[in-house]
């Protein structure tokens, strides 16, 4: 964009520049020339300040443009990263109740395979008991 506006600028000078010349050169009384020059300089102007307020407003018109994107595309990743802890809370909640059911189921299996030896050893006691 600066390029841009460089080679706009130095064609505006150029034009001046030429256009001053070729006023200056021509035939006509002194005053007619000034005021020659001093309208197509005012019109030099006034086609920059327009070329200078479309640029701007390109400019800004790009600039939003850009930060609405990029406010999209930013929300969209503070969406999407949510969505992916929200997903490994509910798989870590999952798994939790998984080893814990595990472990109860464990821990019932060894309960009952203590009560069992422990059944199992009274009776051999009770068994040796009343034979003695």
């Amino acid at each position: 964009m600066k390029d841009q506006a460089k080679i706009i600028a130095a064609l505006l000078v150029g034009a001046a520049a030429g256009a001053a010349l070729g006023l200056l050169l021509a035939p006509e009384k002194g005053g007619d020339l000034r005021e020659d020059i001093a309208d197509y300089i005012n019109d030099l102007v006034d086609t920059a300040k327009n070329k200078a307020q479309s640029t701007a407003s390109d400019i800004k018109d790009y600039s939003s443009s850009a930060i609405d994107k990029a406010k999209a595309r930013f929300s969209g990743t503070v969406n999407d990263l949510y969505d992916r802890g929200e997903d490994a809370v509910d798989s870590a909640k999952s798994k939790a109740r998984e080893a814990a059911d595990r472990a109860k189921d464990l821990g019932e299996d060894a309960v009952h395979e203590a009560k069992s030896k422990v059944k199992g050893t009274a009776n051999d006691w009770n068994n040796s008991i009343q034979s003695a």
